[in-house]
């Protein structure tokens, strides 16, 4: 029980979790906007719904109520979510480099390891 205990109480799960809940609100705040955006793209175009929409029989109203959703969905997600998250990272001087050279070293000096062991067995 006090691994269990010890599991649930980790950081990386709690932020998972809470992750998780925000993740589905934001995705209610993201369906509803992108209906909306839909209803004035429908009443620009007198269309309020392309799903119906049947040119010579072939249904293709339905993939573009669906392309138009996602490009609503992608811009928004890109415009609240990535573009903020990029500027943030900027003013703290975060960068993807050294991440990513932090973890080329550790790499280098585990398979530094590797190979030591490797040569005294």
């Amino acid at each position: 029980m006090k691994g269990f205990k010890e599991f649930i109480m980790r950081g990386n799960l709690l932020e998972l979790a809470i992750a998780f809940v925000l993740g589905g609100a934001f995705a209610t705040v993201i369906k509803s906007f992108t209906a909306m955006l839909m209803d004035i793209i429908g009443k620009i175009g007198n269309t309020p719904n392309f799903s119906a929409w049947a040119p010579g029989g072939v249904h293709v109203g339905d993939f573009i109520t669906a392309f138009i959703a996602f490009v609503i969905v992608a811009a928004v997600v890109y415009f609240f979510v990535v573009k903020p998250y990029e500027a943030y990272r900027r003013r703290r001087g975060i960068s993807e480099e050294a991440a990513d050279d932090a973890q080329v070293r550790l790499l280098g000096e585990i398979r530094d390891a590797l190979t030591r062991n490797d040569a005294q067995a």
